[in-house]
């Protein structure tokens, strides 16, 4: 980790642990097994109040995807002009394998060549825009597994 990203924040706190050993942090509703992304206090499935935070594994696979070709809607900020990107679901594990669900992200690709359903990703962090105080703020995308080792 360099000191740039220790000084970078994350987008939203809750979403994702940072900046060690970042992971997306989801529940599991301990009634009945549901899992969901981002955490939340209480099932969608059976309203139960017993929750439990868990850490999301790093790598997904790709469920489905299309490319964002348009800026989104307030309160989406970038420092950049906007530029089309992947936008996609994935399943993902929990990390000790206890459950799954399927987490909205943005994509580091949008290249219908390198993306089908099915294809392995792994977890990254991209930078969004600079907040007041001039820190960059991440957010969280999932990149193809191959472009991620290159």
């Amino acid at each position: 980790m360099t000191a740039a990203d220790e000084a970078a924040v994350p987008v939203d706190e809750g979403l994702f642990s940072w900046p060690d050993e970042p992971r997306l942090i989801g529940s599991i509703c301990q009634a009945c097994g549901t899992t969901t992304f981002p955490s939340q206090l209480s099932c969608p499935r059976c309203t139960g109040t017993d929750i439990r935070a868990v850490p999301l594994a790093t790598t997904a696979r790709l469920w489905t995807w299309t490319v964002q070709a348009f800026e989104p809607k307030p309160p989406y900020r970038a420092d950049d002009p906007f530029q089309p990107y992947g936008v996609g679901y994935l399943e993902v594990a929990t990390q000790d394998g206890s459950g799954a669900v399927l987490v909205e992200s943005r994509l580091t690709d949008a290249d219908p060549e390198r993306l089908e359903i099915g294809t392995e990703m792994t977890l990254t962090f991209v930078p969004v825009y600079r907040d007041a105080a001039g820190r960059q703020v991440v957010t969280f995308a999932f990149a193809p597994v191959q472009t991620a080792a290159q």
